[in-house]
This record gives structure tokens, sequence and C-alpha cells, in this order.
């Protein structure tokens, strides 16, 4: 069934791959991944003329969905499975947490990562805050950098809704980490709260140890 429904989205893509910038996807993303070949705006376009002709699917059969697209090799599908969440976030609940967090460690890269933190599961947890130390305070003693970049950047467009508290802690937690990403969703995080209170940042970096680059990256437009 969960194949029927899908099989026009995939037919959709396949009639619309680039080998040239296939290569090209592939080798920007270091080549862990296939390509099709589909810029992302056309991507959303087909995705869209798919919803429109098919429907989102039901919430019953949602994980069901997404976790097909996943286990498709071209990197699309999995961004197309980003498309169909992101139409569907209203009915997502905590219930969902658990699933969505096996997306964050399953084929991770930036690219995948940063669409289902700050907007699939941070809109969960905006949503049902007293579940928020049940995952994310897990998520940032992991051994995932995914999921300790997940914790740090949830909150990304949460703006005077921050837990500011927690995001330090967090912060704190993996200021001395070695790892690029999460150096960077430090820095990210910051830069970011430093729309909403840019003084609190400034106070933040100036009195706290950061990696160059995360405290180039939260001081970029100071």
């Amino acid at each position: 069934m969960i194949k029927n429904y899908l099989l026009p989205l995939i037919k959709l893509y396949d009639s619309h791959k680039d080998e040239e910038y296939a290569e090209w996807s592939k080798n920007y993303l270091r080549n862990q991944f296939e390509f099709l070949g589909i810029r992302a705006p056309i991507r959303r376009k087909l995705t869209s003329q798919f919803i429109k002709d098919n429907g989102l699917p039901d919430k019953d059969c949602l994980q069901a969905v997404i976790y097909f697209l996943w286990d498709m090799p071209e990197r699309e599908f999995q961004k197309g499975a980003l498309d169909l969440l992101a139409k569907s976030k209203k009915t997502l609940g905590p219930e969902d947490i658990p699933w969505l967090s096996n997306l964050i460690v399953k084929k991770s890269w930036w690219d995948t990562v940063d669409e289902l933190a700050p907007h699939s599961i941070g809109s969960i947890f905006l949503a049902h805050p007293e579940i928020i130390s049940s995952y994310a305070d897990k998520w940032i003693e992991d051994e995932n950098i995914w999921l300790q970049r997940t914790a740090i950047i949830y909150q990304l467009f949460y703006k005077d809704k921050t837990d500011v508290e927690r995001l330090y802690r967090y912060i704190l937690r993996r200021a001395d980490s070695n790892e690029f990403f999460v150096q960077k969703a430090i820095g990210w995080a910051l830069r970011q709260y430093a729309k909403t209170n840019p003084d609190a940042v400034m106070s933040f970096v100036s009195t706290h140890s950061l990696k160059p680059l995360s405290r180039r990256e939260a001081l970029k437009h100071f």
C-alpha cells in the first residue's frame, strides 16, 4: 500500500534526473549518497504536485511513508520525505519523537538534520515542553554528534520563547568538542538567538570559553 501511494512520486523524480547535477551533488556531500540530480526548487515543485494529486499520507501511515523514502538510495527521496513531513507538521506530537529521532541517526548529514531538528522536532518540543528533558537532555550526552547538534539547534526559531538556560547548558556541555558540526551548531544557535537578544549573546560569548569556530559564527553579525 505504501509503495503504491509513493509510486507516482518516484516516477516524477525519476523523470527529472540530471546526471551532471547528480555528480556535482554527490561530490558536494563528500560522496556519501547517490543522487538523481534534481535541484531543490524543482524537487519541491514535484513534491507539491504529488501532494496535490495524491494527498498527504494519513497520520497512521506517515511513519511508514517517511521510512520507505528514507530507505531509498538517492538523497532526493530523503529530502522529499522532509517535504512531506513539513506539510504534515501540524499532525505531529510527542508520540512521534522516537521515530523522528531515528531519522537523525540514519543517513545522517547536515542537510537532513538541519531540517528535522528545528522544524519537525523543534515544533513538537515547543508545543510540549514537558517532554524535552526526556529526549534533548539525553541527546546532548549521546556520543552521536548529530543528536548533539539536534539538541543544540532545535530552538533555532524559538526567538523570545527560547529556553535560554537550557540552550546555554547544552552549549557549555559541548563547548570543548572538536567536531566541526557541533562547533558550527553552537555558533549558529547563538547567532540566531542574538537576533532576539544580542546583549545576552555578547555577554555569554565574552564570559565563556568557546572554540574559535563557534565564537566566530556566534559573532558573525555583530
